[in-house]
C-alpha cells in the first residue's frame, strides 16, 4: 500500500574504498561507466543510475534512470567537472545533483530535485545495471492475450486493460485483479517487479483466465486518481467485473475477484452489494480499520528497523492527533491549515529551530497534502468487517508472516471472523512463512527490500491460488 507514510530512517549506504591518488584526478578517465545510488523516498530506497559517456577528451554527456520507478531512461546534462567535483543538471527533472570523486568507484554527494535534498552517494558499476526479474514471463505464451477497454458508467471514464485466456474450449473459471494503493499499471509494476502479470501468466497457463487494468489515470486508463477515495476504486473493480462477465470466455458461475492490499478491501466492497461475485482471494487485505492498520505498520516497521522506540511512540501519538483532525474536518484547506498548526506547536514543544519546523513543514505536506485527504481520510474511518461480514462467496485469504505493511496476525483473523458472523463459512485463510507484503521471500520484510529481491512473488502463492480456484 504505497500511499501509507512510513516513519523510518533511511538505509545507509556505507563504501569503503581509497582515495584518488594525485596521479588519478584526470576525472574524464574515470568517470565514464555506470554509476549506482540509491535515494531514501518513504521507507523504501529508490534506486538511480547514472550512465556516463566520453565525448572527447574534455566532455562528458549522462543518462539517468530509476529502476525502481520504471521510469525508463532520461537524458539529462550538462556535466560539469571543476577540480575533484562534479555538477550533474537535470533541468526537466527540476533535479540536481552535487558530488566530491572520491575514487575511481566512488563519489559522495547530494541530489536536489523540486526544492528537496537527500544525500546521494555513487558507486561505480562493473557493467551497464540491469534488473534481474527471473520470473518475468517469456514467450511463447500458450494463451491468448487481449488488450481491451471497459467503462465505469458511475465515473463516467473508460479502462483500459489486458484479458489473458487458456487456449482451448471454454468457459473458464476467471479473476480480476484489483491492485493495492498508488496508481499503478495493470501489471500492478513497482520497484522493477510485475507481480500482476506474473500472477496472470501464470493462472492462465492454468486453465483460468484473468482481467488486470490500468488504475484511473495510468497507462491508457482515463481520469484520475486525485481527490478519489477507495470507495471510488471500488467502481472501477465493480466496472472490470462486470466486462469480465459480458466475455463467453468467462465462466459466470466461477468468476471472481483478487485484490492486493488495499485491492483486498475493495474485493469484499464490491462482493458484499454483488451477488455475481464467485470468489474472493485476498492478498494481503485488511480485515481491521485503516487507522490501526496504519498505527500497526508504523510501529511494526520501526522495530523491525531499529528504530528508538520512545521516538516510535512519538510519531504514533502524532499521527493520531493529525488522524483526530482530518476525521473532524471536512474541508480539506482547512484540515491542512490546522494539521500544520498542530505539528508546528507539537515541534516548538519539543525546542525545534524554525528552519527544523519548517523543513518538517514540508515535508508533512509533500507527504500528506490535501489531494490524498479525501482517499486518507476515508481509508482511516473505514472498517473492513461492515463489507466482509455481507459476503457469501468462498473466500481465500492469504498474508506473508513477514508483511509489515499488513499485519497477517492481526488482519487475517479479523478478516476470518467477520466472514463468520455474517454466516460465510466458505473461507480459507493461509498465513505464509517467511513472506513480505509483495509475497517475496523475504530476510526482514522491509519495504526497502522490495527492489533489492529478485523474486517477484513466492511459486507457493502462485500454485494455491491455481488449486483453491481450479478446485471451486
Amino acid at each position: 500500500m504505497k500511499r501509507f507514510p512510513f516513519h523510518i530512517l533511511p538505509l545507509l549506504l556505507l563504501i569503503i574504498s581509497q582515495q584518488l591518488s594525485a596521479q588519478e584526478t584526470d576525472l574524464y578517465k574515470i568517470l565514464p561507466g555506470s554509476w549506482l545510488g540509491r535515494i531514501p523516498a518513504g521507507g523504501i530506497n529508490l534506486r538511480v543510475v547514472f550512465n556516463l559517456k566520453a565525448e572527447g577528451r574534455d566532455s562528458l554527456s549522462v543518462t539517468l534512470e530509476s529502476p525502481d520507478q520504471g521510469a525508463g531512461v532520461f537524458k539529462i546534462g550538462p556535466v560539469i567537472i571543476e577540480g575533484r567535483t562534479i555538477n550533474i543538471k537535470a533541468p526537466l527533472l527540476l533535479g540536481e545533483y552535487r558530488g566530491k570523486v572520491v575514487s575511481d568507484t566512488l563519489i559522495e554527494g547530494t541530489w536536489s530535485q523540486a526544492g528537496r535534498t537527500a544525500g546521494l552517494n555513487l558507486a561505480k558499476l562493473k557493467r551497464a545495471f540491469a534488473l534481474n526479474r527471473p520470473q518475468e514471463p517469456k514467450a511463447p505464451f500458450p494463451y491468448k492475450s487481449e488488450d481491451i477497454s471497459f467503462r465505469n458508467e458511475k465515473a463516467g471514464i473508460e479502462l483500459s486493460g489486458t484479458l489473458t485466456v487458456p487456449n482451448g474450449e471454454g468457459p473458464f473459471p476467471a479473476v480480476v485483479l484489483v491492485s493495492g494503493s498508488g496508481s499503478q499499471n495493470r501489471n500492478e509494476e513497482l520497484l522493477g517487479h510485475k507481480p500482476f502479470w506474473v500472477i496472470a501468466d501464470h493462472l492462465s497457463r492454468n486453465g483460468i483466465a484473468v482481467l488486470r487494468y490500468d488504475d484511473r489515470g495510468v497507462g491508457k486508463s482515463k481520469g484520475t486518481p486525485l481527490n478519489a477515495t477507495t470507495a471510488d476504486f471500488a467502481t472501477d473493480a465493480e466496472a472490470a467485473f462486470s466486462y469480465l462477465l459480458s466475455r463467453k470466455e468467462a465462466d459466470p458461475a466461477l468468476s471472481g475477484i483478487a485484490g492486493h492490499s488495499e485491492g483486498g478491501l475493495i474485493a469484499p466492497m464490491v462482493a458484499s452489494r454483488n451477488p455475481k461475485v464467485a470468489f474472493i482471494i485476498s492478498l494481503a487485505g485488511t480485515g481491521v480499520r485503516g487507522e490501526d492498520i496504519l498505527h500497526i505498520q508504523n510501529y511494526d516497521i520501526s522495530t523491525a528497523s531499529g528504530i528508538d522506540p520512545d521516538e516510535t511512540r512519538k510519531a504514533i501519538s502524532l499521527n493520531k492527533k493529525l488522524f483526530t483532525v482530518l476525521k473532524k474536518e471536512a474541508d480539506n484547506k482547512a484540515a491542512e491549515v490546522k494539521m500544520n498548526a498542530l505539528y508546528r506547536l507539537t515541534l516548538e514543544k519539543e525546542k525545534k529551530s524554525q528552519e527544523e519546523i519548517e523543513i518538517a513543514l514540508k515535508n508533512l505536506n509533500n507527504s500528506l497534502n490535501p489531494v490524498s485527504f479525501n482517499w486518507m481520510r476515508y481509508f482511516i474511518i473505514t472498517n473492513p468487517a461492515d463489507f466482509w461480514k455481507k459476503v457469501k462467496c468462498p473466500v481465500l485469504a492469504l498474508n506473508g508472516e513477514k508483511d509489515l505493511q499488513v499485519s497477517a496476525k492481526v488482519n487475517l483473523p479479523a478478516i476470518e471472523k467477520a466472514l463468520r458472523k455474517g454466516g460465510n463459512n466458505l473461507v480459507k485463510t493461509v498465513s505464509l512463512p517467511g513472506l513480505n507484503h509483495l509475497f517475496q521471500h523475504t530476510a526482514t520484510g522491509l519495504p526497502s527490500e522490495y527492489g533489492d529481491i529478485e523474486e517477484t512473488i513466492s511459486p507457493e502463492v502462485l500454485d494455491i491460488m491455481t488449486g483453491w480456484i481450479n478446485k471451486l
